[in-house]
């Protein structure tokens, strides 16, 4: 189990190192670093480097938006492979579903519990 940690902790400390190195050496803004890192994702799982990254690392590979991306990917994959074309554009959503949900509902419990005000 401590090996699985440390695998973890190095792959997500990795992807995070370089989002911090994008913030500090080019002019993206965060938006579109949280953007590339979806799609780095996609594209990785969509040419099958990333489910070999995932299976090592575990959560560290998986939590962060690249794991989304290729949850993304694989979806519409499996099913486009079920269902022809449709299922390109019903496949992404199905896969990511659980994640979407538990988004917004720890962003509304978050919300509810520390009351957010505006910064004026």
């Amino acid at each position: 189990m401590i090996l699985d940690c440390i695998k973890a902790f190095l792959a997500g400390g990795l992807i995070c190192l370089v989002g911090q190195f994008l913030i500090d050496r080019t002019k993206l803004t965060p938006a579109r670093i949280l953007t590339c890192f979806v799609v780095a994702g996609v594209i990785l799982q969509a040419i099958g480097l990333y489910q070999p990254i995932s299976d090592w690392a575990g959560a560290g590979a998986s939590v962060p938006l690249t794991g989304f991306g290729a949850n993304l990917a694989r979806g519409v994959k499996e099913e486009v492979a079920a269902k022809g074309i449709l299922g390109a554009f019903t496949g992404g959503a199905k896969a990511a579903a659980g994640g979407i949900a538990a988004a917004v509902f720890f962003g509304w419990l978050a919300a509810v519990l520390f009351q957010p005000e505006d910064k004026s």
